[in-house]
């Protein structure tokens, strides 16, 4: 940031603190959240006392604190600003009252414009029973992040959620939720802000690579991970990988669009215990190349077996389970279905490598 000796412009605070500068002016009429001190018809300027008190705000904002409630928190060291006065003609009549701030702001379709309306209403659409409500604000933290693009703040928040909640709470309950409202939100606004989402997106993998504790060689065969040709989301596979390597399972994760023949040659090098495949929604879900997998054999002339399938995500929602496969409903179900078929593998190595 650049000084000019008169205080800071809202542009260069704006870039400063990861908001924009509509951001910057909505909480300064809103909350008071703005220079102490102004001219008359002078450009805004920022002190750095007012950028103390805006990083208190977006601290307190990212740990889903509602805007208002931190708005009066974030100015509980510094007098609140008086309203600019400018003199008026006399035969205008005086403007009728402000209306005090809301404790939540509005969230209806074009109440507000810019990043601060995502910010504050994307994750309040929740998918499943009401939550309680430090759950929805983790949400909203998170979510407030991700808009600002502040990746320092994401990696903390993650870190936190995961240390206080364990994976699969953090991932069902506020990882996988937060980045389904991210992405409507996004769809919804004509593709707007998509840089959002692919943050969002990078720093949930970060975290869950991280929470995984290092691989260790294991005599029970690999769980097998992979998305369908058509499927690139990852996302829910790593979060699998990482509750697998916390229970101490081995898997080989492949990732997005694995081709049907990779997928042929990896299940047949590996002899896994179960090849799990993530379909996303029906348009990828590839049944025949389900069927194909589960009858693939492998293993010692007079012993040879067929891979267990794992059938994940929506894609696969709407047809009936054949023998030999399996459809868990979530990623808490999802772990505990392969910890009993890796229970019942057989330890006998098959790699040909």
């Amino acid at each position: 940031m650049s000084d000019t000796g008169h205080g800071l412009t809202t542009g260069a605070v704006a870039r400063h603190l990861g908001v924009s500068p509509t951001t910057l002016r909505s909480w300064d009429r809103r909350y008071g959240i703005g220079p102490a001190a102004r001219e008359g018809g002078r450009h805004r300027r920022w002190t750095p006392g007012d950028v103390a008190v805006l990083e208190e705000m977006c601290r307190l904002t990212a740990s889903g604190i509602p805007p208002a409630e931190a708005a009066r928190a974030a100015r509980t060291d510094r007098p609140p600003r008086q309203p600019e006065t400018r003199p008026r003609p006399r035969s205008a009549p005086a403007p009728a009252p402000a209306p005090a701030p809301r404790s939540e702001p509005i969230t209806g379709p074009g109440s507000k414009s810019g990043s601060e309306s995502e910010s504050e209403s994307e994750s309040e659409s929740g998918d499943g029973p009401p939550l309680d409500v430090d759950v929805r604000r983790l949400r909203r933290g998170l979510s407030r992040a991700a808009v600002r693009l502040d990746g320092p703040t994401l990696d903390t928040l993650l870190r936190a959620i995961v240390a206080e909640h364990g994976l699969v709470t953090a991932w069902e309950e506020v990882m996988a939720p937060t980045l389904h409202a991210v992405g409507r939100k996004w769809e919804s606004s004509g593709d707007r802000y998509v840089e959002v989402e692919h943050l969002l997106s990078w720093h949930v993998s970060t975290a869950l690579r991280q929470t995984a504790p290092p691989a260790a060689h294991s005599p029970t065969p690999p769980v097998l991970l992979a998305c369908v040709p058509a499927e690139l989301h990852t996302l829910p596979l790593e979060a699998l990988a990482a509750g697998l390597a916390e229970l101490g399972l081995p898997a080989r994760m492949f990732g997005g669009a694995v081709p049907a023949e990779a997928l042929d040659a990896a299940v047949r090098r590996t002899g896994p215990s179960a090849v799990v495949l993530w379909s996303q929604a029906r348009s990828t879900a590839h049944h025949a190349l389900a069927r194909h997998v589960a009858e693939i054999s492998f293993g010692v002339r007079g012993a040879r077996t067929h891979p267990r399938v794992v059938l994940a995500g929506p894609g696969w929602a709407g047809r009936a389970v054949r023998a030999g496969m399996w459809r868990p409903g979530g990623l808490r179900e999802a772990l505990e279905l392969l910890s009993r078929l890796s229970a019942e593998a057989p330890t006998a190595a098959t790699d040909s490598a």
